[in-house]
């Protein structure tokens, strides 16, 4: 099936390929999901990516609300319409003006959308939102007739169409018909879980065309509508034989003198305190150093504050900063939902497009999600960063007393490289030591070595301790 790409982030690949080419689409959901926005999306990709003219046709907003509300998202609609690619037009129809008396039909709505069509030879339309023609209407067989009708017009004329409609009670849509008549639909839902809101699309049919059938969360932002695919993106990605060091002279030795492999993903345990986020920026540093794109996520501490603590440890950021060559992203976990933080990482990355990322510590993730949705949103972001060949280093707080050589989400068996700070004893008093659990695909000491935070960075001693939490290997390969 010829099949029309919408340019929405994510959706194509739900799509497998895109809408339905010449044949209709009908978008159902509640009030506030997104109908309107992706619905304006496609047709303004459509425009400006595919130089295919457009159509909107709306019954409840007007062209100044219309074009004002998308103008947020970065379009500019006066322009569109002045370089005589997009036509709008707005169909006032209340239904107390609608009186259900003899035969009823859409033969105005079709002469005004001819006009339309004509006036910018247009090969997409949208009409939001439908149900608007037949509100006053008791007879369904003449909504479903002239539903029918509308949809063979369109077929007909070769358009590729966006119909809108808002969920019925117990229903997908408001007569429960329009479903039927269409030949693709897509459902999308907002909804609200302990305070925090999630918004999700899923695929309801498609004629003629495989698709996803699963839900998929999806996100609205200043940059538009991104659908983000629950599956993972796979196992398909690279695998660079170079290495990169770990910023600390000391690190690398234990990593046979070279440091971690290009695009591989580092998981960095500890408890409070240990220096788990000293580390993590000592990394981004030394990219940093090699002219290379840095981004760093956090959850608990302010950007600022963070550049304030590192200098006590001799690791100055500013200049960094000023080059534009470290950039910080600092939120609170609680300030969106799992999905969103996906969302929110993924459209940074690509924007940004860093050589090396810190995400410090993903353990906060657990606060707005149960630990089985934690796990599979981190494998997706892995694989994510892995395909487009991102250096990462994930810290992770370990609690006091559990065993220290596990996870909350059992996270180390999608992980390269495995580098534990642990709480020990040594000579009377507490201190830290590192060592490594697993480091795929190269040699490395399994000693356990002392980390010392000072005024001139990271160093590694040697240690002879008794430590003072008992150990258990996991089981992560």
């Amino acid at each position: 099936m010829p099949k029309s790409l919408t340019g929405v982030e994510g959706l194509d690949e739900i799509l497998h390929g895109g809408l339905p080419t010449g044949r209709t689409t009908l978008i159902a959901g509640g009030a506030g999901c997104g109908k309107t926005v992706l619905a304006a999306e496609f047709l303004l990709n459509g425009i400006l990516k595919y130089n295919e003219p457009g159509v909107f046709i709306s019954f409840e907003e007007t062209e100044k609300d219309l074009t004002e509300n998308v103008a947020s998202f970065g379009y500019d609609i006066d322009a569109l319409q002045v370089s005589g690619k997009l036509a709008i037009d707005h169909v006032f129809a209340e239904s107390y003006e609608i009186e259900e008396t003899g035969s009823y039909n859409l033969d105005g709505l079709f002469i005004r959308l001819a006009n339309a069509i004509d006036s910018v030879n247009a090969k997409r339309v949208v009409l939001d939102t439908i149900e608007v023609l037949f509100s006053a209407l008791q007879n369904q067989s003449v909504v479903r007739s002239e539903l029918a009708r509308l949809f063979r017009w369109l077929k007909k004329r070769g358009i590729t169409a966006i119909v809108t409609c808002e969920r019925g009670e117990g229903t997908l849509t408001r007569f429960g018909i329009e479903e039927y008549v269409s030949d693709c639909v897509i459902l999308l839902d907002h909804r609200v879980t302990e305070q925090i809101s999630t918004r999700r699309i899923r695929i309801v049919k498609y004629r003629g065309s495989s698709h996803e059938m699963d839900e998929h969360p999806f996100l609205m932002s200043e940059q538009g509508i991104t659908v983000l695919p629950v599956t993972s993106v796979g196992l398909a990605h690279g695998a660079s034989l170079e290495r990169i060091s770990s910023g600390v002279t000391d690190i690398d030795t234990l990593l046979s003198g070279k440091g971690f492999f290009r695009g591989s993903s580092i998981l960095l345990c500890g408890t409070s305190g240990l220096g788990k986020t000293s580390l993590a920026l000592t990394f981004l540093k030394a990219a940093c150093e090699r002219s290379e794109q840095s981004l760093y996520f956090g959850f608990e501490e302010s950007s600022e504050q963070i550049i304030r603590n590192m200098n006590s440890i001799g690791l100055d950021l500013q200049p960094v900063i000023d080059k534009g060559l470290l950039r910080f992203n600092t939120v609170r976990p609680s300030s969106l939902g799992l999905e969103a933080h996906l969302g929110s990482i993924m459209q940074t990355v690509r924007k940004l497009r860093p050589k090396v990322l810190a995400i410090d510590p993903i353990s906060e993730f657990i606060a707005v999600s149960e630990q089985g949705p934690v796990k599979s949103m981190l494998t997706r972001l892995v694989d994510f960063l892995k395909k487009e060949q991102i250096t990462t280093m994930f810290t992770h707080l370990s609690r006091a007393g559990e065993i220290q050589e596990t996870t909350n989400q059992r996270l180390s068996s999608i992980m390269d490289a495995w580098l534990l700070l642990r709480d020990v004893e040594y000579e009377g008093r507490r201190t830290s030591a590192l060592y490594i659990l697993k480091a795929r695909g190269m040699a490395h000491s399994r000693e356990l070595r002392r980390f010392n935070l000072s005024e001139s960075g990271i160093h590694l001693g040697g240690i002879s301790v008794h430590s003072s939490q008992s150990a258990s290997s996991e089981n992560d390969d």
